[in-house]
Order: structure tokens, then C-alpha cells, then sequence
């Protein structure tokens, strides 16, 4: 895990390129919920999202260690290749990006507004994890994995800035997607020395890190994961990512698509904020949590934190949403 030194430095590299993002005690939400609730708005970023620190960090890292590198390739649903777009543009490499048939329009043209080479290939991430990897080898570019450490480190800025702001947290839940952010919650919480309770949050339709942690070892999916929550439709958890995870989280949660959908409507209703599907993993779970959120009343009252991921969805998808569908 990253250590706390380590962490700042990602940190003070980052705001060379973007400022800390606000959290937010939004009143309507903690009505909701029956307690203090902050969210991390990682969606004020400019590519919406919070992996934009990780790829920042990571090519960084690259074109200090490998100079000549020609260029790099990723496989992404979207998030991911954004950031993987937005640094490489930064650093003057080329970027191509992978992408499953039927990904966001949205999310694609984003990332060729930063000047990506977009491929589609296959049915899902995993598939098009695969083509990513083989084109890599064909074309003498570095791939780029959407789980690393450097990809954990510069995410964990984003819970380093949050422990720092809002102390004393009492439970901070955090979507998996392959494991980055949750990873990067860790390590700052244990970096920081403190007792928070991290909780991660998986789709229903996507339950492959649920099932892991249940079995105590990786287990992967043979569904097509079939969810509004895109950015964490995973059916082959990353090992590293999950030993991790495992060590450090309380419980993974599982939220349904009517939980997902409600969770969207709620954050736009309370807070004028638009959610992606994953973004509104944990607001969902906190939801679903009802009464154990709330304070008996010899209790002062629990705090929460919410981890905003992202709010790229496509306006389509997020009009049917807004509209009960």
C-alpha cells in the first residue's frame, strides 16, 4: 500500500494539473439517510471522474522510466480511457483505447475529443481487456493496466483530501469497480492511522468481488454483467486488487438496479449533481442500510461519507432514469 509521504507527493504532482475536488455535507441527503452525509465530488474533475489522478501519476511515471516509448494502449469503458487520454495528451503520446461494442457514445466521443484512437472489440471489458493486450504486443505500445500501484496511488489523493477535510468519519463507501479506488481509499485511511470503516459497493448484476470476498479467494463471472453501472461491470477481479481489498474492507454490499436508479434520482433531486450508475453505488448502499445509519438517541450522530465517482452518463440514459424507467 502506498505509504502517507507517498501519497502527498502524488498529490503535489496532481494539482500541477487539477485542483482538489470539494466535499459536501449536503442537508437533503442526510434527511435521506438519518445521518451526516458528505459526498466527494469527484465528478467536478474535468474528465468527470476520479481516475484522471491515477493516469496522471502513472504517465508520469512512464515517460520518466521509458522515454521512448511510442505510445500507449488501454482497455476502458470509458473512465478510465479518459484519464489514460487526458495524461498521455499531457505527456505528447499517443493514446489508443479499447472499448466493448455498444460502449457509451458519450464516453466515446470524450475520449477522442483528447485525441484517443478508439477500437471497438467485443462483448465487454474482459474482452476487450484481451484485444488491448494483444494489440499491444502487435504494435509495440505500452499497455496501460487498469489496476496498478501507481494507478492506486494517485486515486488515494482523492481520500487524503477527504480524511483531511471531514474528520472523524465514522463509514466511507466506496464503488468497486476492478479496485483502484477503493484500493486508494485504504491506503489513505491506513496511511492517516485511522479506524474509519471502509465498505465497498458492487452492482448485484456485477457481484464478482462480492463472491470473492464471501469465498475468500478471486472468483470470476460467466455473465455478461448486465447493469446501469457501467464503470464496475467487472466479472474477473483483479488478485492484487482483491487481497487488498479483502485485508481492509468491513463488507461489500450489493445493490440492485432499482437501487442504482433511485440512488441517481435522489443525488439530482437533493443536489443538482448528475451520478453515473457507479457513482450512485454508494448512495444506494447507504440507503439500503437504513436504520443501521441511524443514531439512537443517546448517540451523537454518525457521519458518512459517500464517494462520488463519476458523473459521465449519457444524457439518454440519464433522462430515462430521471423519468422512473
Amino acid at each position: 500500500m502506498p505509504t502517507f509521504s507517498a501519497i502527498e507527493a502524488a498529490a503535489a504532482l496532481i494539482y500541477r494539473t487539477l485542483a482538489p475536488t470539494p466535499q459536501i455535507a449536503w442537508p437533503l441527503l442526510a434527511q435521506r439517510c438519518g445521518c451526516d452525509v458528505w459526498v466527494k465530488q469527484e465528478n467536478h474533475l474535468p474528465t468527470g471522474a476520479f481516475k484522471v489522478r491515477g493516469g496522471l501519476v502513472y504517465l508520469d511515471w512512464l515517460r520518466r522510466t521509458q522515454p521512448d516509448v511510442p505510445g500507449v494502449i488501454a482497455a476502458t469503458r470509458g473512465n478510465h480511457g479518459q484519464s489514460i487520454a487526458c495524461a498521455a495528451r499531457a505527456q505528447g503520446l499517443p493514446a489508443t483505447l479499447v472499448v466493448p461494442h455498444g460502449n457509451s457514445p458519450e464516453k466515446n466521443r470524450a475520449m477522442r475529443a483528447y485525441g484517443a484512437t478508439l477500437v471497438e472489440h467485443g462483448r465487454d471489458f474482459a474482452e476487450a481487456l484481451a484485444h488491448a493486450r494483444t494489440l499491444a504486443a502487435e504494435q509495440g505500445l505500452h499497455f496501460v493496466p487498469s489496476f496498478d500501484d501507481r494507478l492506486v496511488l494517485g486515486v488515494a489523493t482523492y481520500a487524503l483530501e477527504l480524511f483531511r477535510a471531514v474528520p472523524h468519519l465514522d463509514r466511507v463507501y466506496v464503488p468497486i469497480g476492478l479496485g483502484s479506488g477503493i484500493c486508494g481509499t485504504l491506503a489513505a485511511r491506513d496511511a492517516l492511522g485511522l479506524e474509519t470503516e471502509i465498505v465497498g459497493v458492487v452492482a448485484a448484476e456485477a457481484p464478482a468481488y462480492a463472491l470473492s470476498l464471501a469465498a475468500g479467494h478471486p472468483v470470476s463471472t460467466e455473465a455478461i454483467p448486465d447493469t446501469l453501472a457501467d464503470g464496475v461491470a467487472c466479472r474477473v477481479p483483479d488478485p492484487d486488487a482483491f487481497a487488498r481489498i479483502r485485508a481492509g474492507v468491513s463488507r461489500i454490499v450489493r445493490v440492485t438496479e432499482p437501487e442504482i436508479r433511485a440512488a441517481m434520482r435522489h443525488y439530482f433531486t437533493d443536489t443538482h449533481q448528475v451520478a453515473e450508475g457507479a457513482a450512485a453505488l454508494p448512495l444506494a448502499a447507504a440507503l439500503q442500510a437504513g436504520e443501521r445509519e441511524r443514531p439512537s438517541s443517546s448517540d451523537a450522530p454518525r457521519r458518512i461519507a459517500l464517494i462520488h465517482s463519476g458523473g459521465n452518463v449519457d444524457a439518454d440514459r440519464f433522462a430515462a432514469v430521471l423519468g422512473g424507467e
